[in-house]
């Protein structure tokens, strides 16, 4: 998925494990990290941990004391194993857990997560989580967060695997199969040539002022059709859909990109993935914002819009330039009828 413009590090800690007893483990992340940007081209923005079960711990210990490092932390079917040292400073933060997890139980991910909601200023919530048996997962977006620093929670009905596939049973699942690979690369990346402060003090209040100047409203035009991305109708109703149309500087045209990568229209309306399907031809509307997944979007340089929670474009169906043809999703293929240029 990152098309060579990552470099990936996996580190082995003593006795396949990340105990980091006096601190030793934190002291040889800092040194592999010196190592690796003496040797390589590194953005140092751009620094990212993750680990699963025992990795997920020193990950979650990496948020505590190395907030001011890593962009962002993605925690495993994590426990508090590695220790905390600090743990008071935000960082973005994504925890995907089982319900079913034998080894650490899912309401000791929930406590990792909520130690970040609260350095982040997020309003509580008791995200959604799935029935068991239902083997599905859902992904939920706190609102709220101060700007650059969101927490997601993943829940999803499996045990312990960082691999759950939905609609399977097992826990040892093929990595490639899995939903999780999307979605923290996802959450990962929409920090791309952001980086806010991680010194400034966080908030809970939703208002606060967010680092530099928020996007204005504004027209998204599509170069395949050169019309607007537009509201049905100028409806403000819920499930509206969206669609192509002339641009006419219409408040059904002026989409806002929030700090919580929303596309805002009418000012508390979001651009919305219908029913958070993932499927080729979901259709896209507008719908109250709720932070969840299936309103999360993500402008990337080749100028498509990727929905973060399918990790598919924004697609004008086969590639039509009518008046009223209605979006959707589908897969990435780099077309003109899925790139966009804000106007």
């Amino acid at each position: 998925m990152s098309n060579n413009t990552t470099i990936f590090v996996a580190p082995q800690g003593f006795n396949n494990g990340w105990a980091n007893s006096g601190g030793e483990d934190t002291v040889f992340v800092d040194d592999m990290i010196r190592r690796i940007e003496s040797d390589l081209c590194v953005d140092t923005s751009q620094l990212f941990a993750m680990g699963f079960s025992y990795g997920g711990g020193m990950s979650y210990s990496l948020a505590c004391n190395r907030a001011n490092v890593f962009r962002a932390v993605a925690v495993y079917s994590g426990g508090q194993l590695s220790g905390c040292s600090g743990g008071n400073d935000p960082i973005a933060y994504i925890g995907l857990h089982g319900l079913r997890d034998p080894v650490l139980n899912i309401s000791t991910g929930r406590s990792l997560r909520d130690r970040f909601v609260r350095n982040n200023g997020c309003t509580a919530q008791n995200p959604p989580e799935p029935a068991q048996g239902s083997l599905t997962h859902i992904v939920t977006y706190y609102s709220g967060c101060r700007a650059g620093y969101p927490v997601a929670w993943a829940a999803f009905d499996a045990g312990h695997t960082p691999n759950p596939v939905d609609g399977k049973s097992g826990d040892l699942e093929p990595g490639e199969n899995s939903w999780t690979r999307p979605v923290v690369w996802s959450f990962f990346t929409q920090f791309s040539g952001s980086n806010p402060s991680p010194s400034a003090t966080p908030t809970s209040s939703p208002s606060s002022a967010p680092t530099g100047n928020p996007p204005a409203a504004g027209a998204i035009r599509g170069v395949g059709s050169g019309r607007c991305l537009d509201v049905s109708g100028a409806s403000q109703s819920n499930g509206a859909q969206a669609q192509i149309w002339d641009c006419n500087g219409q408040n059904n045209q002026q989409w806002t990109l929030t700090s919580a990568s929303e596309l805002r229209v009418y000012g508390n309306k979001c651009l919305d993935v219908n029913g958070g399907s993932t499927a080729n031809g979901a259709t896209v509307i507008i719908w109250d914002c709720n932070g969840q997944n299936n309103q999360k979007w993500r402008f990337n340089s080749d100028g498509s819009i990727t929905a973060v929670g399918a990790n598919k474009c924004l697609d004008v169906p086969g590639s039509a330039t009518a008046n009223g043809t209605k979006l959707a999703i589908w897969d990435c293929n780099g077309g003109s009828n899925q790139r966009w240029t804000r106007v």
